[in-house]
């Protein structure tokens, strides 16, 4: 199996996965097996209802420990809350990263409240970084329930439950590139016919924890790594390189239910390289956004 580096190895993915299967039709059969190794586990987010475990929220208000002071751009203003996840609930047993099995993750991001969207949170503008903060409070720390700044209006609260998918790299993601190089222009994985099928399978953007991102335009991880590097030319080959570095922490699609609209029906993305999240270091990670 291709795996991103610093990715754990070993879960079992069944054979009659769907993604499994729509390979095994589109593909050439020593093509499909390979593309199949590229496939990743993640956690698909949705609305809880009904008995479902809850694992985290949209919306509402944070919990934050004595003396942590509620996220601000400097220059800017206070961050909106847009989601927190329990670990301990979350199944991550289920994922190829380390994840925490317990304490919490917050997420924030400067949002357009205060100044009608004329600040933009761009991987490529390091000045822009302290627009959007994740924070992660260890089990055990005492937490209070935190009113918003003033002119931040809080999102509805939405519970939020878990469940395994398998999901899929991105059509121009460098693992695409690097398990198949060279690619004419022809090559299978980039038929029309399978590029629809996928696109049918998954039917949009989603709340999701690890796994592939699941982009509302081009590669995620391409960003994030352009904006690492300190802005090389689009072209120079450091930025394949790096962005195979970088895995999907956490993306939050745009929801109704949370009155959340990130642009024209867009999602933000927050990465980290696995060795950054094996030391609990998510003040490394780092974030993108992308809308149609």
């Amino acid at each position: 199996m291709s795996v991103v580096p610093g990715i754990m190895v070993g879960m079992t993915q069944s054979t009659v996965d769907a993604l499994h299967t729509l390979a095994r039709e589109y593909l050439p059969q020593e093509i499909a097996e390979r593309w199949i190794g590229l496939l990743r586990p993640g956690l698909r987010l949705e609305k809880a209802e009904g008995a479902g475990s809850v694992v985290g929220r949209l919306g509402g208000l944070p919990g934050l420990p004595e003396g942590e002071e509620w996220p601000v751009w400097e220059g800017h203003g206070p961050l909106a809350f847009v989601a927190s996840l329990d670990c301990a609930a979350l199944p991550s047993g289920a994922l190829d990263i380390a994840m925490p099995t317990d304490g919490t993750l917050v997420f924030f991001y400067f949002d357009g409240q205060l100044d009608d969207g004329c600040a933009v949170v761009d991987p490529g503008e390091p000045d822009s970084w302290a627009g959007a903060r994740v924070l992660y409070i260890p089990a055990g720390v005492p937490v209070a329930e935190r009113t918003a700044p003033e002119g931040i209006q809080p999102y509805p609260e939405v519970p939020l439950t878990a469940r395994a998918e398998t999901t899929a790299p991105h059509l121009w993601h460098p693992v695409v590139y690097r398990e198949f190089a060279p690619m004419p222009d022809d090559h299978p994985v980039w038929d029309e016919d399978f590029q629809e099928a996928l696109g049918d399978h998954f039917g949009g953007t989603e709340h999701r924890i690890g796994g592939h991102a699941h982009p509302v335009q081009g590669e995620v991880e391409t960003e994030v790594a352009h904006g690492a590097l300190g802005n090389p030319p689009w072209n120079d080959p450091r930025i394949k390189e790096e962005a195979l570095r970088w895995v999907l922490l956490a993306q939050f699609d745009s929801d109704n239910d949370a009155d959340m609209m990130w642009g024209d029906c867009g999602a933000l993305y927050w990465l980290i390289r696995p060795e950054d999240l094996a030391e609990r270091r998510f003040d490394r990670a780092m974030f993108t956004w992308q809308c149609c």
